[in-house]
């Protein structure tokens, strides 16, 4: 049994073939309305996908998740990396930083809607600004944990600042900075449904909240399940992206494990 559970995706076929037993089970035991049987919403699943208003909620939505993502990634990664190696730069942002942490970013929309409207950039901000902490504490602790040496040697070939912090410190800092980004990703996605729940004009968050409110509780569980599934793709492209550009990270972490 536990030869068969370490070949390559059975664990996963595994865990989901529980989860729809128990949600079969909690389904005909508490015989809610509001909480069908997985059956039904996996018949309920592909009319849904076929509707042409659902390609559209679904464009919407990964639109504005890369717009945040993308601004996110050119903006918070070079501050994270220059906080690690500038403790004046880091003693400025760290007291902004931990302020702002545990603010919900879904909280602000309001605020930003009152600022911007309820169109596209909104999102894209409230989307930009929950992905760009974690960004920026991954490439602040992969900067900081740069090896000297290689900074001195660079300096000494006549390396500026600009070009140190893109020819080494970027390189060295990149395995970490690739963690946050992953990290990023799943923030990205959780605030772009919040995001649309609140601010109602399209995206998978409009559809999920529609549908709860007109109470088609088997299209609100399909909709849950297709924002699990952009997740899960989203995760696993990063995830083989992450593993060729830092293979030599992977290859150092199963050597560590072996030699413990």
């Amino acid at each position: 049994m536990n030869s068969l559970l370490r070949l390559p995706g059975v664990p996963p076929i595994v865990s989901l073939l529980a989860l729809l037993s128990l949600w079969h089970l909690a389904a005909v035991v508490l015989d809610y309305s509001y909480l069908p049987p997985p059956i039904e919403v996996l018949k309920t699943l592909p009319a849904l996908l076929a509707e042409p208003e659902t390609a559209g909620h679904i464009i919407d939505s990964l639109k504005r998740m890369a717009g945040g993502f993308a601004l996110a990634v050119a903006l918070a990664v070079p501050l994270g990396l220059t906080m690690g190696r500038s403790r004046a730069v880091a003693c400025f942002f760290k007291p902004l930083l931990t302020v702002t942490y545990p603010v919900p970013k879904s909280a602000l929309m309001p605020i930003i809607m009152l600022w911007f409207g309820i169109g596209d950039f909104s999102k894209i901000l409230v989307i930009f600004l929950g992905v760009s902490l974690p960004l920026i504490y991954h490439s602040y602790a992969g900067a900081h944990a740069v090896d000297e040496k290689l900074v001195w040697s660079a300096q000494a070939m006549g390396m500026g600042r600009t070009r140190r912090l893109f020819a080494v410190i970027l390189p060295s800092a990149l395995p970490e900075v690739m963690l946050g980004c992953r990290v990023g990703i799943v923030m990205a996605l959780i605030v772009m449904v919040s995001s649309e729940m609140i601010a109602r004009q399209s995206g998978v968050g409009n559809l999920l909240f529609n549908s709860a409110d007109m109470a088609q509780y088997d299209t609100v569980y399909a909709v849950i399940v297709i924002i699990s599934v952009i997740g899960f793709v989203a995760d696993a492209m990063f995830e083989a992206i992450r593993r060729r550009l830092t293979f030599w990270a992977d290859l150092r972490a199963s050597t560590d494990v072996w030699t413990t």
